[in-house]
């Protein structure tokens, strides 16, 4: 049923199937997951209640870095995520065990969106390999991407943490044939700075098109998304049209994207149909009218064997077509996520506990 949902053409899959889906996945991982069940109840929410998915309680992400969050033993997981941090307290952990689904989930989304005519290119990704990233939902993603999408010409450019902006520029120079820059956003900040000191200006074959993902939290050096587009054009010929942003977290499976390649339209991220996003209060956790700005939601159907209900620490509002995302919580936004957790915490659960 997941699948179906996922390979749906429509953005919007129909409402009683995925009501459907949401509500046997959340009986599921209600029965499975001692976290999840052990919150649900703390929320006085349980399977024979609910008639439809927005009854399903949403657990807050930090969870992640505090309990393993799984229906499976997480000896048996296929991959293990890690978000950003440097110590175990300060990243979250999500176990991966069903792969099919979850290259489902990224294959589906971005096709559609970087990817519209149907055919492979030339991927340039500035992320390290998932052999030097093995932890990193975001190196597991590109190489999804790379297989299914990318010639033979596709390589990473980023080495022992190190962006090989001299072998980047070479390849762009002596290409063909359109080119997919993919990376994270400081990445291309790097490598603009490289290309301003050490190379000159390329203009890449007409369709080549840049997917920058990720922010600048605890970077030396900040920028607009603008400003990367904007020297994208400069330097390399994408016109910002054929500029995209995806928005992911390493706690869910599905990924989000602001727009479709060479189409000038406003940037909204739009959820894919395996997907629901609802925007919250952070005090009362109850949804905000449309356009107000709460905390964003994520029901995500291919998070099989985790949750499936997260509540993130992201703020955006609620638009025509999908969510803008405005910035992360304050500490003070963030108290709602926090309070939620008090029972679940207060009871003694630990990480890896009955695991």
């Amino acid at each position: 049923m997941i699948l179906r949902l996922i390979q749906t053409e429509s953005n919007r899959a129909e409402e009683a199937l995925f009501n459907a889906a949401a509500l046997s996945l959340f009986e599921y991982q209600f029965n499975r997951n001692p976290a999840y069940r052990q919150f649900a109840l703390s929320q006085k929410k349980e399977p024979k209640q609910l008639r439809h998915w927005e009854e399903i309680p949403f657990l807050p992400a930090m969870a992640f870095k505090l309990l393993d969050i799984a229906c499976r033993p997480v000896n048996e997981a296929k991959r293990v995520f890690h978000s950003s941090g440097t110590t175990r307290t300060d990243r979250s952990r999500h176990y991966l065990f069903d792969l099919e689904i979850s290259k489902a989930a990224i294959l589906s989304h971005f096709g559609k969106h970087l990817m519209p005519e149907g055919k492979r290119m030339r991927l340039a990704i500035l992320t390290p390999s998932p052999e030097e990233a093995p932890d990193s939902s975001l190196s597991y993603m590109m190489e999804t991407v790379r297989q299914a999408f990318g010639t033979e010409e596709s390589r990473y450019y980023i080495e022992r943490g190190r962006l090989q902006g001299e072998r980047l520029a070479f390849d762009l120079a002596e290409s063909k044939e359109p080119v997919s820059l993919l990376g994270t956003s400081f990445s291309f900040v790097h490598f603009i700075d490289f290309h301003e000191e050490r190379a000159f200006p390329v203009t890449l074959p007409e369709g080549s098109r840049l997917m920058d993902t990720g922010g600048f939290k605890g970077k030396s050096r900040e920028v607009s998304r603008e400003w990367i587009y904007a020297m994208a054009e400069a330097r390399w010929g994408i016109p910002p049209e054929y500029c995209v942003n995806e928005y992911g977290m390493s706690e869910i499976s599905s990924q989000f994207y602001d727009r479709i390649v060479g189409r000038d339209s406003l940037r909204v991220y739009a959820p894919p149909p395996q997907v629901r996003t609802r925007v919250l209060s952070p005090e009362t956790l109850r949804p905000v009218a449309k356009g107000e700005i709460g905390l964003l939601a994520h029901l995500d159907l291919a998070n099989v064997d985790s949750v499936a209900a997260i509540l993130t620490e992201d703020i955006g509002r609620e638009v025509d077509g999908g969510f803008l995302v405005i910035g992360r919580a304050s500490g003070a936004a963030a108290k709602g996520c926090s309070l939620t957790l008090d029972d679940l915490l207060e009871k003694g659960s630990l990480p890896g506990a009955g695991r």
